[in-house]
């Protein structure tokens, strides 16, 4: 019986050892993996135009109308980002439907509310930090 509590308490300075050593503070070493490099911040603002906020539709077509200033759409993708150019994504209900060089496109949709969502996103299609967006909900019957 002693043997089992000396067995089990050596296992008990184990674990405390273990927890102690793997929570303890770590200082950073010259080895460490460099942070991750910052996402610009973009001089552009994006706007639906149309639908409206709140517009109701009729059919299953919408008609989408998107106003860039302060930037430039470029039809490449590329990994020399500047802030004033770049794609727009397009996206309806959450997922993504378009990722077009223009401002106006049809889009779509069924009978129901939505929500529309357009992005300028830099020339590597992620988004710029802050994020340049705009939302509007509408309505198809």
């Amino acid at each position: 019986m002693n043997r089992v509590r000396e067995l089990t308490s050596v296992l008990g300075l184990v674990i405390l050892v273990s927890l102690w050593w793997g929570c303890a503070p770590r200082t950073q070493t010259a080895t460490s993996a460099p942070t991750a490099q910052a996402r610009p911040r973009s001089t552009a603002t994006v706007a639906i135009l149309s639908p409206a906020p709140g517009a109701v539709i009729t059919g299953t077509t919408l008609h989408v109308k998107l106003g860039l200033a302060g930037g430039e759409l470029v039809p490449l993708t590329s990994t020399h980002l500047t802030p004033d150019t770049g794609h727009v994504h397009l996206i309806l209900d959450g997922k993504v439907v378009s990722m077009v060089s223009g401002l106006d496109q049809d889009v779509l949709v069924t009978k129901g509310p939505h929500i529309l969502q357009v992005e300028f996103v830099a020339a590597d299609h992620f988004p710029f930090n802050p994020r340049v967006i705009s939302v509007a909900t509408f309505t198809a019957q």
